[in-house]
This record gives structure tokens, sequence and C-alpha cells, in this order.
């Protein structure tokens, strides 16, 4: 009995010390910060809400309703409105925290999308782009609104 609390301890030991908390912090972009009406998130075929506090990972699809609205601030301090109607990817996300450079590259399939960048379009000027189904915006520091398929 004592060998087998022993090595259920080492057990333990050895999956607390793996990197994967460290793993999956390196894959979050961002956190919603305002959510109202109708919002979701599309992970891997799973939809989760788009609640205040939800963290967004690289390759996350943001989906907003008729009533739906979601503030997203990515971890360069990017900030990003999805108004009604809305389908946002996530495509690409890469942050260094120390030297700001990155990349971040993000599709409005439809909808609204209010940006205003943050440190990657400073420290990478060819390092943010937004796609639409018509058009590609490479960024270089500012604020701008998309509208996609809105008629």
């Amino acid at each position: 009995m004592k060998a087998l609390t022993q090595l259920l301890f080492a057990l333990l030991a050895v999956i607390a010390l793996q990197p994967w908390s460290s793993a999956f912090a390196a894959d979050a972009a961002g956190t919603i910060k305002t959510s109202r009406g109708d919002a979701h998130i599309l992970r891997n075929d799973t939809r989760l809400p788009a609640q205040v506090g939800s963290t967004l990972s690289t390759s996350d699809r943001i989906i907003t309703g008729a009533t739906g609205a979601v503030g997203i601030t990515l971890k360069d301090n990017t900030r990003l409105t999805a108004g009604p109607n809305t389908t946002l990817d996530l495509n690409t996300f890469r942050f260094d925290k120390t030297t700001h450079k990155g990349a971040l590259d993000a599709t409005v399939q439809r909808g609204s999308l209010a940006v205003i960048s943050g440190k990657i379009a400073k420290a990478s000027p060819d390092g943010v782009q937004f796609h639409t189904p018509t058009v590609t915006l490479g960024v270089r520091g500012t604020e701008f609104i998309i509208e996609a398929g809105v008629q």
C-alpha cells in the first residue's frame, strides 16, 4: 500500500510539472471584455457562450446574432468590437510581450468590426492584416471600422 501511495504521489508530481498550462496560455490570444445578446465562440466544432472573461484562442470563430455584440481585448491591447450579425475568424495571433513583435490575422466573413490597433501594429507594421470576402487590409496603427456583407 505504501508503494502504491508513493507511486501515486510521484505521478501527480510529474503531471503537475508538465508544461501543459503554459502551452494553453501561449495559445490564448485575448479575452472577451463585453458581451450582450446572442454571441458565441466556435472552437473546434464546439459552441461556447461568449461570456465576459472567456479566453479566446487562435483559430476561434466569434459569431454574433441579430441582438449580439462582443468586445474583445487581445494580449497586445488590440481592441475589437464585433457588432450584430458578425462572423469573425481569428486566424493567427502571435505576440512577444518583450519586443511587442508578432502577427495578427483575422477575417470578417460578415458583419461589422471596429478596431483599435495595439502593440503589434506599432512594432510589426506588416504583421497585422484583416480580411473580408473581397478586401485585405494591412494595418499600420490606427482605428477603423470594417463592414462586410452588410446590405
